[in-house]
């Protein structure tokens, strides 16, 4: 443990804000209102993105996000969160609670116009929140107004305030209904499923945000309980983001106590821990003002080249060769798990999702905390420094193996698309999103698949085998492989820094493996290759898996495929039992013939196939280090608690 982190666990995280003032000072003095609602139920993507599960989450999301800035102006020490039965949300807090005074302007109560009016809060003044998180006050009108039926409940000044609202409109004015010594705010809001694709919310996706907002707010308390299933969550992380890298190192074998760094600059907060372990990636999540900037930015720019230049400074002066080779930004970063979590009063991001941190500020800020945090921890603990220079070194002397893999690769015609491997029975179509290509397990189902295909747009690439695990692996030796050397030719987009997605040559590609435990670990393998070096194809929606049937069944002249043991009982209620039944299990695809696997599997008209996506890329990270890396202990505990999960197991 770094000085610097012993003095800030000292510190009292619900402090409120230099210049934010006592909580009987948030008023309706403090409120803002930029401009009135136009229809937001009539373009409900333009603030939630999507009305699919992904905007229905996004809900909770805005709602927790203003007790969060509650908790960062110092008011808020718990969150607590329950979906009752019927997908009804209850969110509580004990922050300052939301304003209920009349509004001199408007002759309405605050809490009124907060949940009526866009653009208004407390988040546009500086005075209330010098740092906020949500969509700059019209995170509670948006749920508000896709939602069926909404309730608040404001305790403050010894009374409890109430209002209740149906689509958006306020069925009464704000009244108090008793009296209270606690103060915080509770809205329990019922999803209007007019507007949404689903209402059902998932405890996992609310638990993995949950989890993540604790993480970056070391103290306080969040609660997640689904009265539906049973299942409960109380996140609490008083190590914070030092919490969060060790979390996101489960599964790997760390080299050292992670480094951390805090501190304040210009108004603008910098907090960051990292750690080394032995695998060969890096994984960096920064944040800004708790929300996750997929797309980098300015911060992080400012932490890379800090920690290049700075192992560079350290390696030089501290090195016995004689002539020394500089290490490279890649050569650094190998091996390295960092969160970045900067608060800024007036953050400008920019990038295609608005995920991309761009003020210029922030740069050297970030630059001049790690510079000079890790600079002092180097000299202060030579034993880690030695081990953090080896790591380095050994990664460069990779990389230069790396590039010699690379070059002959190339004068081989391998990653250029010059040429296309042999096993690969391509298609006819040449535009890439009318294109499709299976990914099958084993020549045997590959030649089914070869024969009952659409050859005019279906092509067919067959691998023998288990493909190697590139969890494990670096760069070389992956490039090095001829399974997947043979795969990203087929795909034709190259990997790491070649990576071009507009080289792709299909749209859709589709795992499809055996319905047993050895097709699931082969599909798993080819996972963990797409998500470390093909990301984009993931994003881009590119990657699908296919959904073989488990059993035929016949009963006299008809038959029917069943996809899992589910559908099978299911389907022999209906006939009335196993009489005259006759069940044949698929051991794997090569048992079917082309036209089994063509009408089962591959026909689009009649076919399933899952999108695979990535909804959460922390979590995604960690589950697919603890399955895939090196760590056995971590695989079990994962195992052991999932187990129950699974219904069907093939073993």
């Amino acid at each position: 443990m770094t000085s610097q982190e012993q003095e800030d666990k000292q510190e009292e995280p619900q402090t409120p804000q230099e210049g934010v003032g006592k909580a009987e000072d948030y008023t309706s003095s403090n409120i803002t209102v930029l401009a009135n609602l136009e229809a937001i139920r009539k373009r409900p993507g333009m603030y939630i993105g999507t009305t699919g599960p992904r905007g229905l989450h996004h809900l909770i999301n805005e709602v927790v996000d203003n007790s969060i800035d509650e908790a960062m102006a110092g008011f808020c020490t718990k969150i607590k969160i329950i979906v009752h039965p019927g997908n009804r949300v209850e969110i509580i807090d004990d922050g300052r609670g939301i304003p209920v005074d009349v509004h001199p302007k408007f002759n309405v109560s605050v809490l009124e116009i907060l949940m009526t009016k866009l653009h208004a809060g407390g988040k546009f003044d500086r005075k209330s929140y010098q740092v906020s998180g949500g969509l700059h006050g019209v995170g509670l009108r948006v749920v508000n107004a896709l939602s069926r039926e909404l309730e608040v409940y404001v305790r403050r000044d010894g009374k409890v305030y109430y209002q209740k609202y149906l689509r958006g409109d306020p069925q009464d004015r704000v009244k108090v209904i008793g009296e209270s010594k606690e103060r915080g705010t509770t809205i329990t809001f019922l999803p209007d499923s007019e507007i949404f694709e689903t209402i059902e919310f998932d405890f996992d996706t609310i638990s993995a945000r949950m989890r993540e907002l604790a993480f970056l707010n070391k103290g306080i308390e969040i609660s997640v309980i689904d009265q539906k299933s049973g299942q409960s969550h109380v996140f609490r992380y008083d190590g914070g983001v030092v919490e969060f890298v060790k979390y996101l190192n489960t599964g790997k074998r760390a080299l050292h106590e992670p480094i951390y760094f805090n501190k304040e600059k210009n108004g603008i907060k910098v907090e960051i821990a990292l750690q080394y372990n032995e695998g060969y990636r890096e994984d960096l999540f920064a944040f800004v003002n708790n929300i996750n900037t997929i797309e980098g930015g300015t911060h992080v720019t400012g932490f890379r080249t800090a920690i290049t230049r700075t192992l560079n400074s350290y390696a030089e002066k501290n090195t016995k060769e004689k002539e020394f080779e500089p290490l490279t930004s890649d050569d650094v970063r190998e091996g390295l798990t960092a969160i970045i979590s900067v608060k800024i009063p007036e953050p400008q991001f920019e990038g295609q999702t608005k995920t991309k941190l761009g003020n210029s500020e922030v740069k050297g800020i970030v630059d001049s905390v790690v510079s000079s945090g890790l600079t002092a921890f180097l000299e202060q603990n030579p034993a880690v420094a030695r081990i953090v220079g080896e790591k380095s070194t050994t990664a460069a002397k990779a990389r230069i193996a790396a590039k010699k893999a690379r070059e002959l690769t190339r004068r081989k015609s391998i990653l250029n698309g010059s040429s296309l491997p042999g096993k690969l029975a391509d298609c006819a179509e040449k535009d890439p999103s009318k294109s499709e290509i299976f990914i099958v397990e084993g020549d045997s189902a590959g030649g089914s698949a070869k024969q009952g295909r659409n050859r005019e747009f279906q092509a067919i690439l067959p691998l023998r085998g288990k493909i190697l695990n590139v969890e494990k692996a670096r760069i070389h030796k992956i490039l090095t492989s001829e399974q997947i050397t043979t795969l990203i030719t087929a795909i034709g987009t190259g990997v790491e820094n070649e990576f071009d997605l507009n080289k792709a040559r299909y749209h859709k590609i589709i795992l499809m493996t055996d319905a047993d435990v050895d097709g699931a670990h082969i599909r798993t393998l080819l996972l963990t290759f797409f998500f470390r070096y093909m990301r984009p194809l993931v994003d881009a929606g590119y990657i699908y898996i296919a959904n073989p049937p488990l059993f035929k069944v016949s009963k006299g002249n008809s038959h029917q495929y069943v996809f899992n043991e589910e559908a099978l009982e299911k389907y022999l209620k209906e006939v009335g039992g196993r009489e005259d039944v006759n069940i044949q299990r698929y051991k794997g695809l090569g048992e079917m013939n082309a036209n089994q696997l063509w009408e089962t599997t591959m026909d689009p008209n009649f076919r399933t196939v899952f999108k695979v996506s990535v909804e959460d890329a922390i979590e995604a990270d960690r589950i697919f280090s603890i399955l895939m890396g090196d760590e056995v202990e971590p695989r079990k505990l994962f195992i052991e608690e999932n187990a129950r999960k699974v219904k069907n197991l093939d073993v």
